[in-house]
């Protein structure tokens, strides 16, 4: 294991009452929710676009979930 450069302490605290909002944040868009398929289920699928496009169909008829 290589050791760790001289300059690093053990621990740092930092002062969050510093702290500024991420000016870039409103460029990253929304962020893609990740879920985890079940092997046997991920073998079925070529990719992600054909995953959604079934969920899709599915989900057509249901009635639509409202956000809080």
């Amino acid at each position: 294991m290589p050791t760790p450069p001289r300059d690093l302490k053990p621990e740092y605290r930092f002062d969050y009452s510093t702290a500024k909002p991420n000016r870039f944040a409103d460029r990253l868009g929304p962020q893609p929710v990740v879920v985890r398929l079940a092997p046997d289920v991920a073998e079925v699928f070529q990719d992600a676009d054909t995953v959604n496009a079934v969920l899709r169909s599915i989900a057509k008829p249901l009635p639509a979930a409202r956000k809080p």
